[in-house]
């Protein structure tokens, strides 16, 4: 093989360690941080829900190490590794969980409903098929300033493909040509309903063809087959191969919430290779190819688990919203709020 073929193919095979082993660390700190939240949620630190994504880090992680700087990212409520991976931080995750009034949200609003949209980061809708049409929006606004180079990946659960809103965004998106990836993480489960319920059809990714989508299934526990996967559709869109959506299967480790048992999940699924979980599968799979040992995995374990007490210890130092103080314009922009002239009667 001439060299320059070899050399080449040296360091393709070099990113891709990379690439893993940059996806893996964000998926240890994703579960660890969410772990976190959980524990403080039951010791009364947290108010609202805490949703955790065990099970779903290595679908999560896959996405968020491969997008770009331009790139567009509208995460799911389980995807804590995927936002890690792209443009939060720790803090920012810390701070809108716990009410301070230095987070990206201010303390304002929902701890899963937060994101920093000029920076192409989109909070979480909680209607997810909505998600798609904002998505949508921001990539035609980025396609007529002229930008180059950009994709926007939406994640949605496979209870969202029910939705009319799936449906309209994803027509629109075909229509277009728009550089969509929609990653449908089908966990078995729209909160307590099972997927029998959901559609009839054989896959969610059967779907796609319908509306002239290029589709991809991938299982979603397996962090490498996610790269590879979820790494094709990016590729895809980026170069013009119009919306791209990805269906990941596997099963949440976990209930809908921290407030959920999940005792209508079947033993059956539970011993299915859907329920393996994907961070030991990641080990294994690191182990194999000679990336790390278990004393450097336990090494990284305790570096995420440090870095995620000194945010966590920092944020518990600073101020919740004074009601009193705090102005509760809705909009980020005063002067777009609309403003009325007060009568005397």
């Amino acid at each position: 093989m001439p060299e320059a073929a070899t050399t080449s193919q040296n360091r393709n095979h070099t990113s891709e360690q990379e690439l893993l082993l940059r996806a893996y660390r964000f998926l240890v700190l994703g579960r660890l941080l969410d772990e976190k939240f959980a524990t403080l949620y039951r010791g009364g630190k947290i108010h609202g829900g805490v949703f955790i994504g065990r099970g779903q880090e290595a679908l999560s992680a896959s996405i968020g190490v491969q997008l770009r700087e331009s790139d567009v990212f509208a995460p799911l409520i389980r995807d804590q590794a995927g936002r890690l991976a792209f443009k939060e931080s720790i803090l920012d995750a810390a701070r809108t969980y716990m009410g301070s009034v230095l987070g990206p949200m201010r303390g304002r609003d929902g701890n899963v409903h937060r994101g920093r949209p000029t920076a192409g980061y989109i909070p979480m809708i909680s209607h997810l098929g909505s998600t798609i049409s904002v998505v949508n929006g921001t990539l035609f606004a980025k396609r007529m300033k002229g930008e180059k180079d950009f994709v926007g990946a939406a994640c949605i659960g496979e209870g969202a493909t029910s939705t009319g809103s799936f449906h309209e965004a994803l027509n629109q998106a075909a229509l277009e040509n728009l550089p969509l990836v929609l990653i449908v993480a089908n966990n078995q489960f729209a909160y307590s309903t099972p997927a029998s319920r959901q559609f009839v059809c054989e896959s969610i990714s059967a779907k796609a063809p319908g509306y002239g989508v290029k589709s991809h299934q991938v299982q979603g526990n397996d962090l490498t087959a996610c790269l590879e996967v979820v790494g094709a559709a990016i590729s895809d869109a980026r170069a013009g191969g119009g919306p791209q959506l990805v269906e990941a299967e596997l099963l949440r480790l976990c209930g809908h919430g921290e407030h959920d048992d999940a005792g209508y999940i079947s033993n059956s699924l539970k011993q299915s290779p859907l329920a393996g979980d994907c961070l030991k599968i990641a080990e294994q799979q690191l182990m194999k190819r000679g990336l790390a040992d278990s004393a450097q995995l336990a090494r990284w374990n305790e570096e995420a688990i440090a870095e995620i007490e000194k945010a966590i210890a920092q944020v518990q130092r600073e101020p919740t919203p004074d009601p009193y103080q705090e102005d509760w314009c809705a909009l980020a922009s005063r002067h777009l709020q609309e403003t009325h002239n007060h009568l005397d009667v």
